[in-house]
């Protein structure tokens, strides 16, 4: 297939192509670089023309729900509230907190080394 062929491209792409195209030359762009960026923009949004393959196409509602799933896991782990390790993981990091911070008596043993 050569470069520019858009015959891979379902009909709902081609359609959202030629209403950017036509917007951008409204602006004033030139018809050519209308084109590229209209072109541009639709395999943004959609990843190019349809491929064939297995588990390459997903559906819009299961992308959206694993974006916010992300999102939340994300603003989880900023509040220091990891959703991705369990409890144990939770239980090891207070452990080693405790081990780290030094006793009174262990300080002064150090200083008299």
């Amino acid at each position: 297939m050569p470069r520019g062929d858009k015959s891979t491209y379902t009909a709902e792409q081609k359609r959202k192509a030629e209403k950017i195209e036509k917007s951008y030359e409204k602006r004033g762009t030139p018809k050519k670089e209308a084109a590229a960026r209209a072109w541009a923009t639709v395999n943004k949004q959609s990843g190019g023309g349809e491929k064939s393959g297995s588990g390459r196409k997903v559906a819009k509602t299961a992308k959206k729900a694993a974006r916010k799933d992300s999102a939340r896991r994300a603003a989880a782990t900023r509040k220091g509230r990891s959703p991705n390790k369990g409890a144990v993981s939770k239980r090891s990091g207070s452990t080693r907190r405790r081990s780290t911070t030094k006793t009174a008596a262990q300080r002064s043993r150090a200083k008299s080394k």
